[in-house]
């Protein structure tokens, strides 16, 4: 498979703000550069005649694993041009991680249960193609915040080994992750299916409320999970986080739970800080030996 429209590009680190229900930004240390590949719109899959896609940002200097992030906020999944994404993680690309931004079948026309799908589909076709960006298809985590850490965990407990009888190649690859890291995740939505002015996403038929929530889910071959979380979250209450720490733990699961002092729902400043190191260092210790920081010239 060719790879789609890729240049290298050369990116400044700057820092970032952190939207209500959008993805948390890596804040950046000065004005930095960091050597980068990127590849732009692969085609995953289509629906209703629509592309769907993903951006892929290769550092230099890479370890071989990838992590995924989930592009969503509220179940809305906007494009951004890579450049920007790359911001957001400047600390996992200097540090050897390849990042893939996955876009779904965005809020309002598409549901939660849509989402879920998407990504899933995702993670097969990355798996399929790994060897394409130089990454381990074992050595695949997982990242989102708010419906991205949703998905994280979606993906986190219900991976599986594909259909082996599929005609669609890609539905035959595995969708299971070997990490994630979810901040502020809403891990139940039993109840929660009903019309929805400002998340149209939750307005999808009830009967399918367990299949998409994560805690349902929860078996001991999950994926080793860390949840980060405010304790002052009015949004996504901490208890979301707690109840599926706890399923974790009881299963024998890998997991983790760091709460944010003070923190709400999108992390500024020092919590910002606080909650990317974490991350880099959980996607380390479970993705395998990272590799040394890129180095990082200034202007």
């Amino acid at each position: 498979m060719a790879k789609a429209s890729k240049a290298l590009s050369t990116l400044s680190a700057l820092s970032l703000v952190l939207c209500v229900l959008a993805a948390p930004v890596a804040a950046a240390d000065g004005d930095r550069l960091i050597p980068l590949s990127v590849d732009s719109d692969v085609v995953y899959g289509h629906k209703m005649g629509m592309a769907l896609t993903f951006d892929v940002l290769e550092p230099t200097t890479a370890n071989g694993a990838g992590v995924l992030f989930m592009v969503s906020g509220g179940w809305i999944s906007q494009w951004a041009p890579p450049e920007q994404t790359a911001k957001r993680f400047e600390d996992l690309l200097q540090h050897g991680f390849t990042v893939f931004a996955v876009r779904h079948g965005s809020s309002p026309l598409f549901k939660v249960p849509d989402a879920v799908d998407d990504v899933r589909r995702a993670a097969r076709f990355i798996k399929a193609n790994a060897s394409e960006w130089g990454v381990d298809p074992g050595r695949l985590g997982v990242f989102g915040g708010s419906a991205g850490g949703h998905l994280s965990l979606m993906l986190g407990t219900t991976g599986d080994d594909g259909d082996p009888d599929a005609t669609d190649p890609v539905l035959r690859e595995s969708s299971k992750v070997a990490a994630v890291v979810a901040y502020f995740p809403p891990v139940d939505l039993k109840g929660f299916a009903r019309p929805n002015e400002r998340f149209p996403a939750l307005d999808f038929d009830p009967a399918k409320e367990e299949t998409v929530s994560p805690i349902v889910f929860v078996t001991a071959d999950d994926a080793p999970s860390l949840m980060i979380h405010g304790d002052k979250d009015e949004l996504v209450p901490l208890v979301h986080s707690e109840r599926i720490l706890d399923a974790f733990k009881k299963a024998g699961v890998d997991t983790n739970l760091i709460v944010i002092a003070g923190g709400k729902h999108g992390f500024e400043g020092e919590h910002a800080v606080t909650a990317r190191n974490a991350m880099r260092e959980w996607f380390e210790a479970h993705l395998g030996k990272a590799a040394e920081p890129a180095q990082a010239t200034g202007r």
